[in-house]
């Protein structure tokens, strides 16, 4: 029989761990396995109370005990309850990004779907159980190279305890879909070297590699199945719009039946398309999927393509509301600016480019730090800043203008909340790079006549970085300053903004007021990047205690294959319930119960949303939409018009617009020394930097001074003095 032997399981975290040793105040990686797997001896089951962070939404800590076993940590409210199979969770600790603070006596675990922030009370058991889980975790981590493909199913060492295997049917998110990035977690170890030790293991028995073999087959068999199910499904729904397409509304169809009708504003009366819904009776079940059930249950009845379509040389539209019993009746409104020319270019000058760069190798050292200080190559970002990223939460504005016209306050609430929760809806493709960090002085403005809004921001703090804006319209007025804490975790970066959003509608003396979310981006250092946003956003109405709304971003369960839902509900000044809503922050707004549910606002194809496609190749744009894509569009008009502190002159993001890598690094780090330049002097002067477009209220937040459209309209900026910021 072979030897086994037992490497020491701090002997590979010793080299990096020992260079933190002297700083207890800093998080510490905890390091995986280095080189070849070997045989291993199975480590000591571990159990007990510790301290877990409350999942959000509660906050603060409880109790909650933990069992760690060959690498898996299951917890539940006791012990009992674990072996009773009431279990509240489980971790792969192989899997998760490993950091501790021992002077905070803190462990946390970053499994890519959730961040498990653990605290222990003694330093004993501090120690104690961080041993533990480096030789459990180095125990997993080998299991995994020399059994890849037994990595979430199988444990060839695993002993016959029912109480243990039961725990692994009971708990879904021991079982993920996505195939594991070991090397993620644990650069050192390269996912070749562990195919090529997999198949030539000796502790790999015939009958195993047969077992996997026949698994695998029948697991792509059934994948195949599902995915032919799936394709003739779409195709046969495709082929029923169509064919609704040609008939179009049937004689005598009762009003009940028609949702929506969108009426040309030219000829008044005449219906364009229509959305007909199938009856009630029809609907048996309501799946899982908020959007597939609507997908499934709305058709688009319309004219030939050609009648419908809008030439972009056309002024675009936005919609008012007429509320008629319980269907929304939009009524369409048209902006024109002076010149009557609305063309916009519809892509880029350049795809983004394939990055190499190494995250891991930035964001080690930066465990549970604010990134916001950390300098980041230029591969990572996109060609827009954070003005213009806040500027792209107007995409949906015409929500606003319906608010405004709108009498009755629940409903109105209801519009208000609906464009809160449209602000999110760019970040759906976006998870895969970082808008430009202003540099303090930055300006940016976006005068938009066919939606009826100008825009203008302005960096006015860079330590800690405040972005302030302000916008308005003859239906609303909109203004925040934001600033974001952006920690990462090892698998994950939490984004925590700070600051409150105000709308003000004119017509009724409304100021409404809310907060945003916390947002979260998953799998960083390897593999598809994706997004969530979770937590409570209230909105209440200053002005009035008639009505107030609370949306919940739900996050996203590992067992669970919903993401992206939101629901809310809007009350009356005795807390009932008035209204409620529900959806997919990327997708769409309903309100009611379902099925009989209103459409309020779909991303795509609604009569609520922006008139524009999605601009072609998306994905290899950044994933940017139509009106991302124009936002740092410079034209020989516009040119003159501007600031020299406004975003579209400055040149590394341009250049990075253009597909000049090295020419914009070069560029963002001249305007990075360029602004730390401008501090220096500042201090040496015991001088502070005075915002041009924005002051200080007396509740401590930054407002618009009210001089930037002034100064532009008589071209005054040229006779301005500006400090050089790049």
């Amino acid at each position: 029989s072979r030897k086994m032997t037992t490497p020491s399981p701090t002997h590979s975290d010793s080299s990096d761990s020992s260079k933190h040793e002297s700083n207890r105040d800093s998080w510490e990686i905890v390091e995986g396995l280095r080189g070849v797997p070997a045989s291993m001896q199975e480590p000591d089951r571990q159990e007990g109370f510790l301290l877990k962070r409350r999942k959000w939404p509660m906050k603060g800590w409880h109790k909650r005990y933990f069992v760690l076993v060959k690498g898996i940590m299951t917890y539940g409210k006791r012990g009992t309850d674990i072996q009773k199979g009431k279990i509240h969770g489980c971790i792969d600790v192989g899997l998760s990004v490993m950091s501790i603070k021992k002077k905070a006596m803190c462990i946390d675990l970053d499994t890519e779907d959730n961040i498990y922030h653990l605290k222990v009370k003694s330093s004993e058991l501090f120690e104690e159980w961080v041993s533990k889980l480096r030789h459990h975790r180095l125990f997993r981590q080998n299991e995994i190279a020399v059994y890849p493909h037994e990595r979430h199913l199988f444990h060839p060492h695993a002993s016959s305890s029912p109480t243990f295997n039961d725990s692994y049917r009971r708990v879904p998110s021991c079982i993920s879909s996505q195939s594991p990035r070991l090397h993620a977690s644990n650069p050192n170890l390269s996912t070749t070297s562990s195919q090529e030790i997999c198949s030539e293991s000796p502790d790999s028995p015939t009958d195993v590699s047969r077992l996997q073999e026949d698994f695998c087959r029948l697991a792509n068999n059934i994948h195949t199945t599902l995915k032919s199910a799936h394709s003739s499904l779409t195709a046969e729904r495709d082929r029923l719009k169509h064919t609704i397409d040609l008939q179009g509304p049937q004689p005598g169809q009762p009003l009940s039946t028609i949702r929506h009708c969108v009426f040309d504003q030219e000829s008044p009366g005449t219906p364009q398309s229509l959305v007909h819904q199938i009856s009630n009776e029809s609907k048996t079940s309501i799946p899982e999927s908020i959007s597939e059930f609507f997908d499934a249950q709305e058709y688009l009845l319309s004219s030939s393509s050609s009648e419908n379509e809008v030439s972009r040389d056309q002024p675009r539209r936005s919609f008012s509301v007429v509320e008629v019993g319980h269907c929304y009746t939009p009524l369409p409104v048209t902006y024109r600016n002076h010149k009557g020319n609305l063309s916009r270019r519809s892509t880029l000058p350049s795809t983004c480019p394939s990055s190499s760069v190494s995250l891991w190798n930035i964001l080690r050292n930066n465990i549970g730090k604010d990134l916001s200080k950390v300098a980041m190559p230029v591969q990572l970002n996109e060609p827009l800043n954070t003005l213009q990223r806040l500027c792209e939460e107007l995409e949906y504005s015409n929500l606003l203008d319906i608010a405004n016209q709108t009498h009755d306050p629940y409903q109105r609430m209801v519009f208000v909340a609906t464009f809160a929760i449209s602000a999110y809806t760019s970040t759906y493709c976006r998870a895969g790079s970082k808008p430009f960090n202003p540099v303090l002085g930055e300006t940016y403005e976006c005068d938009r006549p066919e939606k009826g809004f100008r825009f203008i921001a302005e960096q006015v703090s860079h330590h800690p970085p405040v972005s302030a804006c302000h916008a308005d319209s003859k239906n609303f007025k909109f203004w925040q300053d934001v600033r974001w804490k952006n920690k990462f975790w090892g698998k994950s970066m939490e984004i925590v903004p700070i600051g409150t959003t105000h709308v003000t509608l004119p017509a009724f003396g409304d100021h409404y007021e809310w907060n945003k979310v916390t947002s979260c981006i998953h799998n960083i250092l390897s593999g598809q990047r994706w997004i969530e946003h979770y937590g409570e956003m209230s909105i209440k109405n200053v002005n009035s205690d008639v009505c107030q709304c609370k949306i919940t971003f739900i996050k996203a369960k590992s067992w669970s294959s919903t993401v992206n839902e939101i629901k809310g509900v809007v009350t009356n000044a005795e807390g009932k319930a008035v209204h409620s809503i529900f959806g997919k922050w990327h997708e769409s707004v309903f309100q009611g119960d379902p099925p009989s549910a209103t459409c309020i606002w779909r991303a795509t194809d609604c009569f609520l949303t922006s008139p524009e496609p999605m601009p072609k190749d998306q994905e290899q744009y950044y994933g940017f939409t139509q009106f991302a894509v124009e936002l740092n569009e410079l034209d020989s008009n516009l040119r003159p018009l501007l600031p020299p502190t406004d975003t579209r002159f400055r040149p590394d993001q341009r250049l990075l617009e253009e597909g000049n890598i090295d020419g914009a690094e070069e560029q963002k780090q001249r305007i990075e020394q360029l602004q730390r330049e401008r501090r220096k002097v500042l201090q040496d002067n015991n001088m502070t930097h005075q915002p041009r477009f924005f002051k200080k209220s007396k509740d401590d937040t930054w407002i618009s001074n009210n001089t930037y459209w002034e100064l532009r309209r008589d071209s005054g900026f040229s006779k301005m003095d500006f400090s050089v910021l790049w």
